[in-house]
């Protein structure tokens, strides 16, 4: 092969893998815009599934997802969903979170107009299997031992888990888990407390 044709070929090779990779990166922007309302509604159902669990059925007839404020907690903001009936603001929904053993445990809450809690539900963790995931209603109904309480039912200082001298149980080998996520829920109520002027500004409430 003479040095002239090898010249040729080397540089038409680099040329040739970058027109196939132009056509890839095309190809993936289509498929990516193509794909991109599908994967969007699919999130939004999700969403709207996971704030439905935390309701009471009837509670709502409001498209939440469409009905938010943005609130700002320890400088993050946090957005919070608005359950409304007949126009009238019933409940609100949003994610607190804390660390656990394991990682952040993320959690759902849906907090009524007077503070007290209508449903908790964990959403993500990473706590140890067959322990710690105990925090899950599909593994366990300690979750549903929130509803209807607020900061002032227990006491303050009860909310805890026993081992604390509180008043919700903990786990045999994972006290770590539940201890983190009754001081998430106590931390959103005290959110809502504090913030309730703002959550519910221009609500009609």
């Amino acid at each position: 092969m003479s040095l002239d044709t090898l010249r040729d070929k080397l540089g038409y090779q680099p040329l040739l893998l970058g027109v196939v990779a132009l056509l890839a990166s095309a190809a993936l922007a289509v498929v990516s815009s193509a794909t991109a309302p599908a994967i969007a509604a699919a999130e939004a159902k999700d969403l709207r599934d996971s704030l439905s669990d935390v309701l009471p059925a009837g509670l709502a007839d409001n498209d939440f997802l469409k009905d938010t404020v943005d609130i700002d907690r320890d400088g993050k903001m946090v957005t919070v969903y608005r359950a409304r009936r007949g126009g009238e603001l019933q409940a609100v929904l949003f994610k607190v979170a804390e660390r656990g053993y394991s990682g952040e445990i993320q959690v759902l809450m849906a907090v009524d107009m007077d503070g007290r809690t209508l449903g908790v539900r964990v959403l993500k963790h990473t706590e140890t299997p067959g322990l710690g995931d105990k925090v899950e209603l599909r593994k366990d109904d300690w979750v549903l031992d929130f509803n209807g309480k607020s900061l002032g039912d227990p006491a303050p200082e009860k909310w805890a888990v026993k081992k604390d001298n509180g008043v919700f149980d903990q786990f045999a080998g994972a006290t770590i888990t539940p201890r983190a996520v009754v001081k998430a829920v106590k931390g959103g109520l005290a959110f809502y407390a504090a913030r309730k002027q703002d959550i519910t500004a221009g609500s009609g409430s």
